[in-house]
């Protein structure tokens, strides 16, 4: 099994949800001291949606998650480990709360 050195959860959004996704990320960060990225309104990454990334590590994994779980009011959350394999990261190993969304993964080589 690799070694996870911390996770990343992205929350999705759209024009409509944009300030229900920056308060909950706001939120995530002051409750739980995880690093807040930016509020991208634009794709980023392997993402489909806009969307902002929280980073955080071991300690904060099972209360983030669980608090994710019951305030996320309908958003979707993509949450992964960081192995060093962007590509297992983002789909063989991702967790989703919500719908599944398709990822541009292509950029991701092995």
């Amino acid at each position: 099994m690799p070694e996870i050195q911390g996770y990343h959860a992205h929350v999705y959004f759209d024009a409509h949800t944009i300030e229900q996704a920056r308060t909950l990320c706001e939120a995530a960060a002051e409750r739980f001291g995880v690093k807040m990225g930016r509020i991208h309104e634009r794709l980023v990454g392997p993402h489909v949606d806009w969307s902002c990334q929280l980073a955080f590590d071991h300690g904060q994994f099972a209360d983030l998650m669980l608090w994710l779980s019951l305030n996320r009011q309908g958003l979707v959350v993509l949450i992964h480990p960081l192995t060093g394999d962007d590509l297992a990261d983002h789909t063989e190993h991702a967790i989703w709360m919500g719908a599944v969304r398709p990822l541009d993964v292509g950029m991701f080589k092995r």
